[in-house]
């Protein structure tokens, strides 16, 4: 899958920048540790759902999507710590 950058640039798709992002945000709260095992998971699970859209992907996209899962999974203080260190 290929993603649009804010800049404009096409790239592929990278599950392992989503990962890192989760980890991160999980690291900033207290009390919601994520492992990396379930940051794999969620992380498949975005692209799962953004590839199913056959649309153009943005950024965007792909922090809304990170951010909607998150806290349909049960961890609203990491999908709050993503959300203020993606924008």
């Amino acid at each position: 899958m290929k993603i649009t950058k804010k800049n404009g640039m096409v790239c592929l798709f990278d599950d392992e920048k989503v990962v890192k992002s989760i980890l991160r945000a999980s690291k900033d709260t207290d009390g919601e540790p994520i492992s990396r095992k379930m940051a794999e998971a969620l992380a498949d699970e975005v692209f799962t759902r953004l590839t199913a859209r056959h649309e153009i992907i943005t950024t965007a996209d792909t922090r809304a999507c990170v951010y909607a899962l998150l806290r349909e999974r049960g961890f609203p203080k990491t999908a709050e710590s993503y959300q203020n260190f993606k924008k």
